[in-house]
This record gives C-alpha cells, structure tokens and sequence, in this order.
C-alpha cells in the first residue's frame, strides 16, 4: 500500500467530516460467513461440472473455507447443509473445524432432495410425509446444539406447477404447524432465518414467494425467527433495499444469503452484476444502525451476513474470495456516506443534494482505506493475489477428480 495515498484519501475523507477511525473499527467488526457448498462441485439444471481439487468429504470443505478466512481474516464461520454436510461425528466436526480457526455457522435443512418431497415437504398433503420433513427440521436443531450454531436457516421449495394441484391455504397451516415444533426445539439463543423465493422450482405459487409470507410467518412464530434475504429471489426490478429499511423498522431482517444475479437466481459471484444495489442495502442497514430506537439499531447490528452461490464455471476458492472482497469493499463506501449531510438534504427535501450525499460515497476507491485495515488485521494487503501466490490452491489438485457434489 502506498502511504501516501492513504494519507490523501484519509485528509479526504476529514475534509468531509467521516471519522476514519470509526469506519476501521467497523471494517474490522465485519463478518461474512461463506457456506461449505461453495466449495462443492455444482453445476446447473444441465450439467453438474466437475473440477479438479474439489473437496471429496465435508473435513475438505472446511480446510478450504479456513484458507478463505486466513487471507480475508472476516470470515471465521462456515455454514452447512444437511445432509450435504452430515458427518457420524458432528462433536468431532467441530473439534476439526476449531482446529482450523473457523467454526460452523448456520445450520441448513435440505428438504427439497429426497423423492418423497416432489410434491412438497413441511406442505406435503401426506401426513407421514410432513412428519418426516418435521423430524429432519428437529434433527438439525440438534446438530446445531452440538456444534455450537445458533442459527437455523430455512428455505422451502415447497410449491406447486398447476392450478388446482393443492390446497394453498391449508398448505400455510401445514408448513406453520411444523415450523412450530421446531421453534419450541430451539434453545433460547437461537435464531430461526425464514428465507423466501417467489418461483423456482414451483412455477404456479411458492408456498412462502415474498418477503411478506415470511415476515408474517416469522410474526406468528415469535420474536427468535426473522426473515432472511437472498439477494437472487426476487422479480426483476424489486427494490431490495427497501425491503431491507422495512425489515430493520420492523426488526424483523435476520440474515442474508449474498450473490447476484442477471435474471434469476443465478447465484453469481457477490456484487458482480449490481455493485450499486450492494452498496445501497449496507447504506439502509448502516443508516437504521444509528437510529435512536434501541430495537432497530440493535437489528441493523446484529444481521448475519452470509454467502450463497453457485460455483459453476470459476474456480472455487478464488471465487469465494471475490465474493467476499466484493462484500467488503460495499460496506466500506457505505461507510463514508456522511448520514448527517443526508439527512439534513432530506429535511429541506433537496432531492439532488439527498442522492449526491449517498452516490458520491460509491465513487471512492476504497482500495488504500481496506489496505490499511487488513495491514492493521495482520492479513494480506491483497488478499486474492496472495492467495493465489500460495500454494494451497495447488497442493489441493492431489484431491483429483469426483469431489462432494449437491
């Protein structure tokens, strides 16, 4: 890094009344979680593309998710999939894993798999089907307890392709019924993330398809089950951040599942298609942070921000770095929109002067700011090209061929 170049932005930012000093600590503070099957072979609806390198057994997902934490230093947590993730041994798992420097993070139920789950899981109009849906619920709340996660995190793929096919409305008390039992399984340190999508694989209604069915199950649930936002399950054109502020003022907004997307949910590298979009959610989350109410500063502080994509064409471990590098550098230029300056344009509604606030932050090269943190953390300057002069990437390839796969 040059010094004078973080002297030049450091005078910058002084000149425009941001705290420096503040901004690192919050850098520093910054967690992101990666998931274990980022580092899986994936593929798509066509094709699943193996590579060579890939971790053969979940032990090999965490030894990689440990090297993107060493070069990034803000990702100490791994989340898993059940069973994509089960092991005889979660207690050994974790002992593993806290050998590595890392833990596990969320737990997540796999309920769209199995051959009895075509036609819905905890929605399922076959009883025994949704007893078995509901003890695998309660199982991963006991791997949980085990490893020391305190966050459940659910997506449904529960739905239906034709009019007719089901009762909907029975259907929501079905899939209420079974997240019941499930919320009473939980330890009060808990947190129940209730993510939504609002088609994929089910064409003609998703049982929970929007923010709104999950924040109204979440409601009916109790205070420990929040909403979590994937930022690929949407409709084209939807203002995520505003779901976002609406969450936070309801202190409801949980977690969520970081990728991006062109059309769909593509699950691409983080930030790679819509960096403003990006940056435009922390600056709600940073900006609800400061809020006088205690509940919703409290919310904005406490979101668990996680990572979830698919791996297809990229090589797996570089491509999670770029996620999180690109998470990162977001945050930091939400971190010098000068709140006040906002504000108070807004207060004499000056529309102009309001956006300039907010836009002229995401025009900063952060690069000499989050040099100087990560010199300050004791990790690379950058952290990709570090990793890639490393030869982890190459000692891997002796994996060969045929890794886990999802």
């Amino acid at each position: 890094m040059s010094d004078k170049a973080y002297v030049l932005f450091e005078e910058q930012q002084r000149n425009r009344g941001i705290d420096l000093d503040q901004v690192k600590e919050r850098l520093k503070a910054l967690k992101v979680e990666t998931p274990s099957w980022g580092y899986a072979d994936q593929g798509t609806r066509f094709k699943t593309f193996q590579k060579v390198g890939v971790p053969r057994n979940t032990y090999e997902k965490m030894e990689d998710a440990a090297q993107v934490h060493k070069f990034t230093g803000i990702c100490p947590s791994v989340a898993v999939h059940i069973p994509w993730d089960k092991v005889d041994d979660y207690a050994h798992l974790k002992e593993h894993v806290a050998n590595l420097g890392i833990k596990i993070g969320a737990v997540n139920p796999n309920l769209f798999q199995d051959d009895d789950y075509m036609l819905g899981s905890v929605t399922n109009s076959k009883e025994a089907i949704r007893r078995k849906a509901t003890g695998h619920l309660l199982e991963c709340v006991d791997i949980a307890k085990t490893v020391g996660s305190d966050i459940l995190s659910l997506w449904f793929a529960d739905g239906t392709n034709y009019p007719g096919q089901a009762d909907i409305r029975k259907r929501v008390q079905w899939m209420y019924e079974s997240l019941k039992e499930m919320y009473a399984a939980m330890t009060p340190d808990m947190r129940m993330l209730i993510e939504y999508k609002f088609y994929e694989p089910a064409f003609y209604h998703t049982d929970l398809a929007d923010w709104g069915m999950a924040f109204n199950m979440a409601n009916k649930l109790g205070p420990q089950a929040e909403v979590l936002v994937d930022t690929g399950h949407h409709a084209q054109g939807t203002n995520i951040e505003h779901i976002v502020a609406y969450l936070i003022g309801e202190k409801k907004l949980g977690g969520f599942h970081f990728n991006s997307r062109k059309y769909g949910d593509d699950d691409l590298i983080v930030g790679s298609v819509n960096p403003y979009e990006l940056f435009l959610i922390f600056y709600q989350i940073l900006d609800a942070a400061a809020d006088v109410d205690p509940g919703v500063s409290r919310t904005a502080n406490n979101i668990a921000y996680m990572i979830d994509q698919s791996h297809n064409i990229e090589a797996k471990i570089p491509a999670m770095i770029r996620s999180v590098l690109n998470v990162q550098t977001q945050y930091a230029k939400a971190l010098l929109i000068n709140l006040d300056e906002v504000r108070e344009a807004q207060e004499a509604q000056d529309v102009l002067v309001a956006e300039n606030a907010v836009r002229k932050a995401f025009e900063f090269d952060v690069t000499p700011l989050l040099q100087a943190v990560r010199e300050e953390m004791g990790v690379p300057a950058d952290p990709m090209q570090a990793y890639l002069e490393d030869s982890y990437g190459q000692d891997i390839l002796a994996r060969g061929k045929g890794g886990a796969s999802w």
